[in-house]
């Protein structure tokens, strides 16, 4: 009998944690419990931004982060157009207004152009409204500029948590980390640089890759590179080609899959 007690105690216990920790919740997103219910939001659920995409087709796509620097930036669209392919670029509000002219010419050559924040903070550690500020004026920058609404953001330095994720999403964003990092940002050397994502682990259908317009080695090792993934039979896509739209789940490890094809 005293076992039962014992037990009944701590599953009362247990569940008065479990309510007050969706009370807490409920009134930090100053959610309705209708909102709460109708939206399934639990607090067990983690967000996870895109990774990479399982896809039968052989496609990959570059990217490459803009929040400082812009001496290659040229180069690297001379370098993407002599080899027809076409990347995405993520760029700080700050980039944006240093250099108008390379944005409208991302734009105009056909790449896509995506959303780094305003002032490239850790978003992890800022409010709804924060987040919505840092993603809208960045948009709002680029729009004027090219009357291209932005549609997919990267946060700064792969940092976010629940809540940059779903606030992203309100605003209208696809949320793009990487599955390879070239880690160019080391400024190790071109040949680093290429035997890093040509010998990477996750370099397979769907996989996205991260580079820098400002890496020291980046526009000089970008050709080889290029020349070796096409070699390995892979075709070079924007993001927003790579990704699905809709009709679409988040496996944990940041795969997006189409509920439209049959998984392993």
């Amino acid at each position: 009998m005293k076992s039962n007690h014992n037990l009944l105690f701590k599953f009362s216990i247990s569940f008065i944690l479990l309510c007050a920790v969706c009370a807490s919740y409920i009134y930090q997103h100053n959610l309705s419990l209708a909102d709460y219910y109708s939206n399934s939001v639990s607090v067990f659920t983690k967000e996870v931004p895109i990774y990479c995409v399982k896809t039968d087709k052989p496609q990959i796509a570059l990217s490459f982060d803009a929040a400082w620097g812009n001496q290659d930036t040229k180069t690297i669209l001379s370098i993407l157009k002599d080899n027809n392919v076409k990347a995405t670029f993520f760029v700080t509000g700050g980039w944006v207004s240093e250099y108008p002219d390379d944005v409208k010419a991302i734009y105009e050559s056909g790449n896509d152009i995506g959303n780094h924040t305003e002032n490239h903070k850790q978003m992890s550690l800022l409010s709804e409204e924060e987040i919505s500020n840092e993603l809208g004026s960045v948009t709002k920058k680029v729009k004027e500029l090219t009357g291209y609404k932005m549609t997919l953001f990267r946060p700064p330095y792969g940092d976010y948590n629940n809540r940059v994720i779903s606030t992203a999403k309100y605003n209208g964003y696809y949320s793009i980390q990487w599955s390879v990092d070239s880690l160019d940002w080391k400024n190790y050397g071109c040949d680093n640089i290429i035997d890093t994502v040509i010998n990477h682990k996750n370099l397979k259908n769907g996989a996205i890759i991260l580079m820098h317009n400002g890496g020291k080695y980046t526009a000089k090792a970008l050709p080889q590179l290029i020349n070796k993934l096409k070699e390995a039979g892979f075709e070079l896509v924007l993001i927003s080609d790579l990704i699905y739209k809709e009709n679409y789940h988040m496996e944990m490890d940041g795969c997006q899959v189409s509920d439209n094809i049959k998984t392993d």
